[in-house]
Protein backbone atom coordinates (compact mmCIF):
# COMPACT_ATOMS: atom_id res chain seq x y z
CA UNK A 1 0.00 0.00 0.00
CA UNK A 2 1.55 3.37 -1.00
CA UNK A 3 2.28 6.00 1.63
CA UNK A 4 0.12 9.15 1.34
CA UNK A 5 2.95 11.51 0.36
CA UNK A 6 5.43 9.20 -1.35
CA UNK A 7 5.36 11.30 -4.56
CA UNK A 8 5.91 14.59 -2.72
CA UNK A 9 9.30 16.31 -2.40
CA UNK A 10 9.96 18.79 0.40
CA UNK A 11 12.89 21.19 0.68
CA UNK A 12 13.30 22.21 4.31
CA UNK A 13 15.48 25.05 5.60
CA UNK A 14 14.97 25.28 9.33
CA UNK A 15 16.44 24.50 12.71
CA UNK A 16 15.63 23.78 16.35
CA UNK A 17 12.35 21.88 16.80
CA UNK A 18 9.07 23.38 15.57
CA UNK A 19 9.42 23.40 11.79
CA UNK A 20 11.71 20.33 11.74
CA UNK A 21 9.07 18.35 13.64
CA UNK A 22 6.59 19.10 10.85
CA UNK A 23 9.15 17.85 8.33
CA UNK A 24 9.52 14.63 10.33
CA UNK A 25 5.77 14.04 10.15
CA UNK A 26 5.79 14.66 6.39
CA UNK A 27 8.61 12.11 6.13
CA UNK A 28 6.55 9.67 8.24
CA UNK A 29 3.79 10.16 5.67
CA UNK A 30 6.17 9.15 2.89
CA UNK A 31 7.49 12.48 1.58
CA UNK A 32 11.04 12.87 0.29
CA UNK A 33 12.24 15.51 2.75
CA UNK A 34 15.55 17.22 1.96
CA UNK A 35 16.91 18.99 5.02
CA UNK A 36 19.16 21.88 4.04
CA UNK A 37 21.58 22.66 6.86
CA UNK A 38 24.39 25.19 7.25
CA UNK A 39 27.90 23.80 7.01
CA UNK A 40 28.01 23.79 10.83
CA UNK A 41 24.73 21.92 11.05
CA UNK A 42 21.37 22.56 12.68
CA UNK A 43 22.24 24.08 16.11
CA UNK A 44 19.86 21.57 17.71
CA UNK A 45 22.33 18.78 16.95
CA UNK A 46 23.82 17.50 20.23
CA UNK A 47 21.92 20.08 22.30
CA UNK A 48 19.47 17.63 23.90
CA UNK A 49 19.49 15.81 27.21
CA UNK A 50 21.57 12.61 26.92
CA UNK A 51 19.73 9.36 27.47
CA UNK A 52 20.57 7.20 30.48
CA UNK A 53 21.37 4.13 28.44
CA UNK A 54 24.05 1.49 28.07
CA UNK A 55 27.46 2.54 26.79
CA UNK A 56 26.86 1.21 23.28
CA UNK A 57 23.86 3.55 22.85
CA UNK A 58 25.35 6.62 24.49
CA UNK A 59 26.09 9.60 22.29
CA UNK A 60 23.14 9.09 19.98
CA UNK A 61 21.13 12.30 19.67
CA UNK A 62 17.65 10.98 20.44
CA UNK A 63 16.01 14.40 20.78
CA UNK A 64 17.35 15.66 17.47
CA UNK A 65 16.38 12.37 15.90
CA UNK A 66 12.70 12.56 16.80
CA UNK A 67 12.22 15.82 14.84
CA UNK A 68 14.47 14.90 11.92
CA UNK A 69 13.99 11.20 11.28
CA UNK A 70 13.38 9.97 7.77
CA UNK A 71 15.01 12.99 6.07
CA UNK A 72 18.05 13.40 3.85
CA UNK A 73 20.63 16.06 4.75
CA UNK A 74 22.57 18.36 2.48
CA UNK A 75 24.93 20.97 3.93
CA UNK A 76 24.86 24.29 2.05
CA UNK A 77 26.43 27.69 2.67
CA UNK A 78 23.56 30.11 2.10
CA UNK A 79 26.00 33.01 2.19
CA UNK A 80 27.49 31.87 -1.13
CA UNK A 81 25.89 32.52 -4.50
CA UNK A 82 26.62 28.93 -5.54
CA UNK A 83 24.90 27.61 -2.42
CA UNK A 84 21.77 29.65 -3.07
CA UNK A 85 21.70 28.40 -6.66
CA UNK A 86 21.81 24.82 -5.37
CA UNK A 87 18.80 25.54 -3.15
CA UNK A 88 16.91 27.14 -6.02
CA UNK A 89 17.65 24.11 -8.21
CA UNK A 90 16.21 21.84 -5.50
CA UNK A 91 13.12 24.02 -5.17
CA UNK A 92 12.57 23.97 -8.93
CA UNK A 93 11.51 20.32 -8.81
CA UNK A 94 10.00 20.27 -5.30
CA UNK A 95 6.37 20.42 -4.21
CA UNK A 96 6.91 22.15 -0.87
CA UNK A 97 9.44 24.63 0.47
CA UNK A 98 9.26 25.02 4.23
CA UNK A 99 11.38 27.19 6.50
CA UNK A 100 11.52 29.08 9.78
CA UNK A 101 13.53 31.99 8.41
CA UNK A 102 12.29 35.43 9.36
CA UNK A 103 11.10 37.54 6.43
CA UNK A 104 14.21 39.69 6.16
CA UNK A 105 16.39 36.58 5.96
CA UNK A 106 14.14 35.00 3.32
CA UNK A 107 14.46 38.16 1.24
CA UNK A 108 18.19 38.40 1.85
CA UNK A 109 18.76 34.88 0.50
CA UNK A 110 16.16 35.12 -2.26
CA UNK A 111 13.98 32.50 -0.59
CA UNK A 112 10.83 34.57 -0.07
CA UNK A 113 7.57 33.42 -1.70
CA UNK A 114 7.76 35.76 -4.69
CA UNK A 115 11.33 34.76 -5.52
CA UNK A 116 10.73 31.02 -5.28
CA UNK A 117 7.44 31.18 -7.15
CA UNK A 118 9.43 32.51 -10.09
CA UNK A 119 11.56 29.37 -9.83
CA UNK A 120 8.62 26.97 -9.42
CA UNK A 121 5.15 28.12 -10.42
CA UNK A 122 3.40 25.43 -8.34
CA UNK A 123 5.46 25.52 -5.16
CA UNK A 124 3.86 25.56 -1.71
CA UNK A 125 5.89 28.09 0.29
CA UNK A 126 5.42 27.49 4.02
CA UNK A 127 6.83 29.65 6.82
CA UNK A 128 6.81 29.01 10.57
CA UNK A 129 7.87 31.86 12.83
CA UNK A 130 7.68 32.83 16.47
CA UNK A 131 5.13 35.65 16.19
CA UNK A 132 3.82 35.71 12.62
CA UNK A 133 4.85 37.73 9.60
CA UNK A 134 2.90 40.91 10.35
CA UNK A 135 2.74 43.31 13.28
CA UNK A 136 5.31 44.84 15.62
CA UNK A 137 6.77 41.45 16.63
CA UNK A 138 7.13 40.03 13.11
CA UNK A 139 10.93 40.32 13.13
CA UNK A 140 11.42 39.09 16.70
CA UNK A 141 12.98 35.61 17.04
CA UNK A 142 10.77 33.35 19.11
CA UNK A 143 11.11 30.04 20.93
CA UNK A 144 8.32 28.00 22.40
CA UNK A 145 8.98 29.20 25.96
CA UNK A 146 8.83 32.85 24.89
CA UNK A 147 6.28 32.97 22.06
CA UNK A 148 4.12 29.90 22.74
CA UNK A 149 4.03 29.85 26.53
CA UNK A 150 4.97 33.36 27.58
CA UNK A 151 3.40 35.92 25.28
CA UNK A 152 0.28 33.85 24.62
CA UNK A 153 -0.78 33.94 28.28
CA UNK A 154 -0.39 30.20 28.74
CA UNK A 155 2.29 30.40 31.42
CA UNK A 156 0.23 32.88 33.42
CA UNK A 157 -2.89 30.75 33.08
CA UNK A 158 -0.96 27.75 34.47
CA UNK A 159 0.08 29.46 37.70
CA UNK A 160 -1.03 27.93 40.98
CA UNK A 161 -3.02 30.85 42.34
CA UNK A 162 -2.67 34.55 41.56
CA UNK A 163 0.91 34.89 42.79
CA UNK A 164 2.22 31.41 42.06
CA UNK A 165 5.56 30.91 40.36
CA UNK A 166 5.49 30.87 36.58
CA UNK A 167 5.91 27.20 35.58
CA UNK A 168 8.50 25.94 33.13
CA UNK A 169 7.38 23.85 30.18
CA UNK A 170 9.09 20.64 29.21
CA UNK A 171 11.27 20.85 26.08
CA UNK A 172 9.56 21.57 22.74
CA UNK A 173 5.94 21.20 23.87
CA UNK A 174 4.99 24.34 21.98
CA UNK A 175 7.29 23.43 19.10
CA UNK A 176 5.69 20.07 18.43
CA UNK A 177 2.16 21.40 18.86
CA UNK A 178 2.92 24.13 16.33
CA UNK A 179 4.51 21.54 14.06
CA UNK A 180 1.15 19.76 13.88
CA UNK A 181 -0.56 23.01 12.88
CA UNK A 182 2.15 23.55 10.27
CA UNK A 183 1.57 20.10 8.77
CA UNK A 184 -2.17 20.75 8.49
CA UNK A 185 -1.62 24.09 6.78
CA UNK A 186 0.96 22.66 4.39
CA UNK A 187 -1.22 19.74 3.33
CA UNK A 188 -4.22 22.02 2.75
CA UNK A 189 -2.05 24.35 0.66
CA UNK A 190 -0.67 21.38 -1.29
CA UNK A 191 -4.20 20.24 -2.06
CA UNK A 192 -5.10 23.74 -3.28
CA UNK A 193 -1.96 23.98 -5.42
CA UNK A 194 -2.83 20.65 -7.04
CA UNK A 195 -6.39 21.77 -7.74
CA UNK A 196 -5.54 25.20 -9.13
CA UNK A 197 -2.08 24.68 -10.60
CA UNK A 198 -1.01 27.86 -8.84
CA UNK A 199 1.60 28.44 -6.10
CA UNK A 200 0.46 28.80 -2.52
CA UNK A 201 1.89 30.65 0.46
CA UNK A 202 1.02 29.48 3.96
CA UNK A 203 2.15 30.57 7.41
CA UNK A 204 1.78 29.73 11.06
CA UNK A 205 3.58 30.69 14.25
CA UNK A 206 4.21 29.55 17.79
CA UNK A 207 2.19 32.51 19.07
CA UNK A 208 -0.86 31.83 16.90
CA UNK A 209 -0.91 28.14 17.71
CA UNK A 210 -0.69 28.84 21.42
CA UNK A 211 -3.68 31.18 21.20
CA UNK A 212 -5.65 28.41 19.47
CA UNK A 213 -4.74 25.87 22.16
CA UNK A 214 -6.40 28.25 24.66
CA UNK A 215 -9.42 28.97 22.46
CA UNK A 216 -11.88 27.81 25.14
CA UNK A 217 -10.56 30.46 27.54
CA UNK A 218 -10.11 33.11 24.86
CA UNK A 219 -13.68 32.67 23.62
CA UNK A 220 -14.64 34.47 26.85
CA UNK A 221 -11.52 36.55 27.55
CA UNK A 222 -11.56 38.12 24.07
CA UNK A 223 -15.05 39.41 24.90
CA UNK A 224 -14.85 40.48 28.55
CA UNK A 225 -11.07 41.17 28.82
CA UNK A 226 -11.25 40.01 32.44
CA UNK A 227 -8.39 38.21 34.19
CA UNK A 228 -8.68 34.46 34.52
CA UNK A 229 -9.75 32.94 37.80
CA UNK A 230 -6.80 31.25 39.56
CA UNK A 231 -6.61 27.51 38.96
CA UNK A 232 -5.22 26.45 42.33
CA UNK A 233 -7.02 23.38 43.70
CA UNK A 234 -8.72 25.48 46.36
CA UNK A 235 -10.11 27.82 43.69
CA UNK A 236 -11.75 25.25 41.43
CA UNK A 237 -15.48 25.63 40.85
CA UNK A 238 -16.48 22.04 41.64
CA UNK A 239 -14.64 19.39 43.67
CA UNK A 240 -15.48 16.62 41.20
CA UNK A 241 -13.31 18.29 38.54
CA UNK A 242 -10.03 18.65 40.38
CA UNK A 243 -6.79 16.81 41.13
CA UNK A 244 -5.84 15.02 44.32
CA UNK A 245 -2.86 13.16 45.84
CA UNK A 246 -3.20 9.57 46.96
CA UNK A 247 -1.55 7.66 49.78
CA UNK A 248 1.55 6.76 47.76
CA UNK A 249 2.21 10.36 46.74
CA UNK A 250 0.88 9.82 43.23
CA UNK A 251 -1.99 11.90 41.91
CA UNK A 252 -5.34 11.43 40.20
CA UNK A 253 -7.44 13.85 38.17
CA UNK A 254 -11.25 13.75 38.35
CA UNK A 255 -13.51 15.27 35.74
CA UNK A 256 -17.22 14.96 36.49
CA UNK A 257 -19.02 18.29 36.08
CA UNK A 258 -22.50 16.94 36.70
CA UNK A 259 -24.35 17.86 39.93
CA UNK A 260 -25.07 14.16 40.56
CA UNK A 261 -21.36 13.39 40.69
CA UNK A 262 -20.87 14.99 44.11
CA UNK A 263 -22.84 12.49 46.21
CA UNK A 264 -21.49 9.65 44.06
CA UNK A 265 -17.89 10.64 44.75
CA UNK A 266 -18.55 11.07 48.46
CA UNK A 267 -20.04 7.58 48.61
CA UNK A 268 -17.11 6.00 46.75
CA UNK A 269 -14.50 7.57 49.05
CA UNK A 270 -16.60 6.72 52.11
CA UNK A 271 -17.34 10.32 53.09
CA UNK A 272 -21.13 10.47 52.84
CA UNK A 273 -21.04 12.90 55.76
CA UNK A 274 -19.90 15.57 53.30
CA UNK A 275 -23.19 15.27 51.39
CA UNK A 276 -25.24 16.12 54.47
CA UNK A 277 -22.96 18.93 55.62
CA UNK A 278 -25.00 22.13 55.33
CA UNK A 279 -21.98 24.05 54.05
CA UNK A 280 -21.83 21.90 50.92
CA UNK A 281 -25.50 21.66 49.94
CA UNK A 282 -25.21 23.29 46.53
CA UNK A 283 -22.59 24.30 43.97
CA UNK A 284 -22.27 27.80 45.40
CA UNK A 285 -21.71 26.50 48.91
CA UNK A 286 -19.15 23.97 47.76
CA UNK A 287 -17.29 26.65 45.79
CA UNK A 288 -17.22 28.98 48.80
CA UNK A 289 -15.85 26.18 51.00
CA UNK A 290 -13.56 24.54 48.47
CA UNK A 291 -10.46 24.57 50.75
CA UNK A 292 -12.31 22.48 53.34
CA UNK A 293 -13.59 20.05 50.71
CA UNK A 294 -10.15 19.64 49.14
CA UNK A 295 -8.68 18.89 52.55
CA UNK A 296 -11.39 16.30 53.25
CA UNK A 297 -10.93 14.51 49.92
CA UNK A 298 -7.14 14.62 50.32
CA UNK A 299 -7.52 12.92 53.67
CA UNK A 300 -9.88 10.26 52.29
CA UNK A 301 -7.59 9.41 49.37
CA UNK A 302 -4.50 9.28 51.60
CA UNK A 303 -5.46 5.81 52.82
CA UNK A 304 -4.93 4.01 49.50
CA UNK A 305 -2.50 4.16 46.59
CA UNK A 306 -3.28 5.68 43.22
CA UNK A 307 -3.67 2.29 41.59
CA UNK A 308 -5.95 1.04 44.36
CA UNK A 309 -8.16 4.09 43.99
CA UNK A 310 -8.12 3.57 40.24
CA UNK A 311 -9.66 0.14 40.58
CA UNK A 312 -12.30 1.52 42.95
CA UNK A 313 -13.09 4.45 40.66
CA UNK A 314 -13.39 2.20 37.63
CA UNK A 315 -15.74 -0.22 39.36
CA UNK A 316 -17.98 2.67 40.47
CA UNK A 317 -18.13 4.67 37.25
CA UNK A 318 -15.94 7.56 38.43
CA UNK A 319 -14.37 9.45 35.51
CA UNK A 320 -10.72 9.81 36.42
CA UNK A 321 -7.19 9.65 35.07
CA UNK A 322 -3.85 8.91 36.65
CA UNK A 323 -1.19 11.61 36.65
CA UNK A 324 1.58 9.49 35.16
CA UNK A 325 5.26 10.32 35.18
CA UNK A 326 6.97 10.37 31.78
CA UNK A 327 8.79 7.11 32.47
CA UNK A 328 5.46 5.49 33.36
CA UNK A 329 3.87 6.60 30.09
CA UNK A 330 6.74 5.03 28.14
CA UNK A 331 5.59 1.62 29.41
CA UNK A 332 1.85 2.35 29.67
CA UNK A 333 -0.21 -0.54 28.18
CA UNK A 334 -2.42 2.00 26.40
CA UNK A 335 0.61 3.60 24.78
CA UNK A 336 1.82 0.17 23.72
CA UNK A 337 -1.58 -0.70 22.25
CA UNK A 338 -1.44 2.46 20.13
CA UNK A 339 2.21 1.86 19.13
CA UNK A 340 3.16 5.29 20.41
CA UNK A 341 6.81 4.30 20.80
CA UNK A 342 7.75 2.42 17.62
CA UNK A 343 11.14 0.88 16.96
CA UNK A 344 13.75 2.15 14.50
CA UNK A 345 17.01 0.59 13.35
CA UNK A 346 20.25 2.53 13.31
CA UNK A 347 23.57 1.37 11.90
CA UNK A 348 25.18 3.33 14.72
CA UNK A 349 23.41 1.94 17.79
CA UNK A 350 21.09 -0.80 16.57
CA UNK A 351 17.41 -0.82 17.54
CA UNK A 352 15.93 2.02 19.59
CA UNK A 353 12.53 3.48 20.45
CA UNK A 354 11.22 6.73 19.04
CA UNK A 355 7.93 8.62 19.36
CA UNK A 356 5.06 8.26 16.91
CA UNK A 357 3.21 11.19 15.38
CA UNK A 358 -0.43 11.31 16.63
CA UNK A 359 -2.07 9.79 13.55
CA UNK A 360 -2.62 6.34 12.08
CA UNK A 361 -3.73 5.16 8.65
CA UNK A 362 -5.63 1.88 8.47
CA UNK A 363 -4.97 1.38 4.77
CA UNK A 364 -1.43 2.76 4.46
CA UNK A 365 1.99 2.23 5.97
CA UNK A 366 2.73 5.41 7.90
CA UNK A 367 5.38 6.03 10.53
CA UNK A 368 9.08 6.56 11.14
CA UNK A 369 11.21 5.04 8.37
CA UNK A 370 14.83 5.78 9.31
CA UNK A 371 16.94 7.72 11.81
CA UNK A 372 17.77 11.38 11.37
CA UNK A 373 20.58 11.91 8.88
CA UNK A 374 24.11 12.93 9.76
CA UNK A 375 25.06 16.43 8.67
CA UNK A 376 25.61 16.40 4.92
CA UNK A 377 25.12 12.65 4.77
CA UNK A 378 23.24 12.83 1.46
CA UNK A 379 24.89 15.88 -0.11
CA UNK A 380 26.32 14.03 -3.11
CA UNK A 381 23.24 11.97 -3.85
CA UNK A 382 20.94 14.98 -3.60
CA UNK A 383 23.18 16.92 -5.98
CA UNK A 384 23.22 14.00 -8.42
CA UNK A 385 19.43 13.81 -8.25
CA UNK A 386 19.31 17.56 -9.00
CA UNK A 387 21.34 17.04 -12.20
CA UNK A 388 24.88 17.93 -11.11
CA UNK A 389 27.74 15.90 -12.51
CA UNK A 390 30.86 14.80 -10.60
CA UNK A 391 32.93 17.76 -11.76
CA UNK A 392 30.30 20.26 -10.61
CA UNK A 393 29.88 18.49 -7.28
CA UNK A 394 33.63 18.49 -6.58
CA UNK A 395 33.78 22.18 -7.43
CA UNK A 396 30.94 22.99 -5.05
CA UNK A 397 32.62 21.05 -2.27
CA UNK A 398 36.03 22.57 -2.95
CA UNK A 399 34.82 26.19 -2.84
CA UNK A 400 32.78 25.59 0.32
CA UNK A 401 29.34 26.10 -1.19
CA UNK A 402 28.30 22.67 0.09
CA UNK A 403 29.58 20.26 2.71
CA UNK A 404 29.90 16.53 2.17
CA UNK A 405 29.75 13.83 4.84
CA UNK A 406 28.58 10.95 2.68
Amino acid sequence: MPAPLEDVTVVEIDNWMASPSAGAILADLGANVIKVEPLTGDPMRNMGRPAKVSDEKKGFDYQFDVSNRGKRSIAIDLESDEGIEVVRALVATADIFMCNLLQHRQERFGLDPEALQRVNGRIVHATLTGYGTRGPEAHRPGYDVTAFFGRSGLYDAMREGETGTVPMARPAQGDHTTGLAFVGAILAALRLAERTGEPQTVETSLYETAIWTQATDYAITAVDHAPLRPRARENMIIPTANRYPCGDGKWVVLNMPEESAWPKLCSVIDRTDLVSDERFQDIRGRFQHMPEIVAAIDDALSHKSRDQWGEIFDSNGIIWGPVLALHEVASDPQAEALSLFPMLDSEEIGTYRTVAAPMRFVEAEVGPKSPAPKLGEHTRQILVDAGHDDVEIEALIKNGAVGDNS
